[in-house]
């Protein structure tokens, strides 16, 4: 069977965030179970360019993603196979795909870590990254109001003007991002920073953060504080967060927190590690995970082949 390709509009056409995190979901509970797995990032460095390769299986399916980074904009490919036949499936542009995972991740660490009744959230960023963030913490809980914090208030007024049709909470730009998180119960970062943006002094009681923004070693979207102040830290990928989650290895292993206070996101599914009472403080580091490439590819190739989207390959 010749692979079927689809490009990034087909992806975008196929899949929504708050489906998404029930196929993320689905993925993790599976890997708690054995049945599924993933392979942390590796990271290729030439001279001028940097190639980044995750992978995952599922049952039914594994793959690899793949993206270069240097001059220019990243070029992302995702690669899908049958995992009885070890045939290729299909091969897709993947910049949507990891637009939409990784809000999902959010999404899915909201549902299974922030309080029941929270109704105002903060969210720092607005470029494209924060729009799915938005969207999954619109899907997970039901939210009254976002404050959105950049440091360019016109991005932020830009954001909320594109976004505000397509959530139901009300979406504010904060003054000041010390009050916005001083207000708010759900928390999320999708910044490029390697300062932190959001200190743990801030954090009410009953307070979840979600730390999406960065996965690289010299990014720090928090402070240690917050995760001094996490009564549970949690992660897509202990072993990934061991190499590049820069909030984790500033805070761990100096006295006061230690890695095996650490659990994964399968981990809480299957029970263990969640959140236990409303005044307690939650840490989700997302770093974005090859399982999560491959559980939401499965789901766009067997859309596509249903709805006749994408075009075979002679390969």
């Amino acid at each position: 069977m010749s692979p079927l390709f689809l490009a990034e509009d087909d992806v975008a056409g196929l899949v929504s965030v708050a489906e998404t995190i029930d196929v993320l979901e689905a993925a993790f509970r599976k890997q708690a179970q054995g049945g599924a797995t993933t392979l942390p990032r590796r990271r290729l460095g030439t001279e001028n360019v940097f190639l980044h390769m995750l992978a995952g299986a599922i049952p039914g399916y594994f793959g690899y993603k793949t993206y270069a980074t240097g001059k220019g904009k990243p070029r992302f490919h995702f690669c899908l196979y049958d995992a009885g036949t070890a045939d290729l499936l299909a091969l897709m542009q993947a910049n949507v795909l990891g637009q939409i995972r990784t809000g999902a991740a959010t999404g899915l660490a909201t549902r299974l870590l922030a309080r029941r009744d929270v109704r105002t959230a903060t969210l720092f960023g607005a470029g494209w990254q924060a729009r799915s963030q938005l969207l999954a913490m619109d899907a997970a809980r039901e939210l009254e109001t976002v404050w959105i914090v950049n440091r360019t208030p016109e991005r932020a007024r830009a954001f909320i003007r594109e976004m505000g049709p397509r959530v139901r909470p009300r979406l504010e730009a904060a003054a000041s991002p010390e009050d916005a998180v001083r207000g708010s119960r759900l928390v999320t970062t999708i910044t490029g920073s390697r300062q932190p943006v959001l200190f743990g002094k801030w954090l009410s009681p009953g307070a979840h953060v979600n730390a999406a923004g960065g996965n690289m070693i010299l990014r720090r979207e928090v402070d240690s504080e917050t995760l001094f102040r996490s009564d549970r830290l949690v992660v897509d990928s202990i072993e990934q967060a061991r190499i590049e989650g820069g909030e984790l290895i500033a805070a761990l292993g100096h006295g006061r927190r230690h890695w095996d206070e650490v659990v994964e996101l399968k981990d809480v599914i299957h029970g263990y590690g969640g959140r236990q009472s409303d005044d307690e403080i939650t840490f989700f580091k997302s770093q974005g995970v090859g399982l999560e490439d491959v559980a939401l590819g499965a789901l766009v190739y067997e859309r596509a082949r249903e709805r006749g989207v994408g075009r075979t390959l002679d390969i």
